[in-house]
């Protein structure tokens, strides 16, 4: 990977604690980063995207990190940094040998994490980028994350720097929640300055006009929004096909 790309990362674990401080942390370093609750989620979120490395825990209800590993090797070069609360030495041996790329035991310091992150990022071959271009589709609507550009059919649809903002991160983060606080927060962070004095509650209101803007642009009834959704408490969540 080029300097000049931001790599996306997927982060994989079924403590929402975990997940958020990972996120929050790695996002505040410059990536872009998507994250899943569990492997089913993680599935869903790597059949419509393409990730530069998958951050995933051993230790899931359901299908474990080892089994999603082995899935995932079967199929695609990604690399894989698993995180598990067991550190001896032949449970790193059963992760490498499902096919990660390194092994990270719990509990551990973010800055480790950062850099070992950084170090198989550094490894990753040039030739085993695709060069493909990471598309989500709306319907008859695609969005094209490498670029930033939208487009309905063979026509370019035309967003504001707000809308292009949200659009970014709604894309880092598709069939997730994202509250009407986060939004607040990536939209301060992406203008390149902290969060305003404007109150809360008018930043908040702001989004909902924003994102009833966007929504007429990606759907074809914004009234009942398809893509585009509310999750009632929680916030929105975009919902490509």
């Amino acid at each position: 990977m080029s300097d000049d790309q931001v790599a996306h990362l997927l982060v994989v674990d079924d403590d929402e604690r975990i997940r958020t401080l990972l996120q929050r942390f790695l996002k505040a370093r410059g990536f872009w980063v998507s994250a899943a609750r569990d492997a089913s989620h993680a599935r869903r979120l790597l059949e419509g995207l393409e990730f530069d490395l998958i951050v995933l825990d051993v230790m899931m209800p359901g299908e474990d990190g080892l089994s999603l590993t082995r899935a995932l090797r079967a199929r695609m070069d990604t690399p894989i940094l698993l995180l598990t609360a067991r550190g001896e030495t032949s449970d790193r041996i059963i992760g490498l040998e499902a096919g990660a790329d390194d092994y990270l035991p719990k509990p551990f310091e973010p800055r480790e994490l950062l850099l070992r992150i950084n170090a198989i990022l550094r490894r990753v071959p040039p030739e085993q980028e695709t060069g493909l271009p990471k598309l989500i589709h709306l319907g008859s609507v695609r969005y094209d994350l490498e670029r930033g550009e939208m487009w309905r059919g063979s026509d370019p649809v035309r967003l504001t720097a707000t809308e292009a903002a949200l659009m970014r991160i709604f894309a880092a983060r598709p069939g997730a929640a994202v509250s009407r606080e986060e939004l607040v927060e990536d939209l301060e962070r992406d203008r390149g300055h902290p969060r305003g004095m404007g109150g809360a509650q008018a930043q908040e209101r702001a989004v909902d006009v924003q994102i009833t803007r966007l929504r007429r642009k990606i759907e074809d009834d914004p009234k009942q929004p398809r893509y585009l959704q509310t999750v009632r408490g929680e916030g929105y969540m975009l919902t490509p096909d």
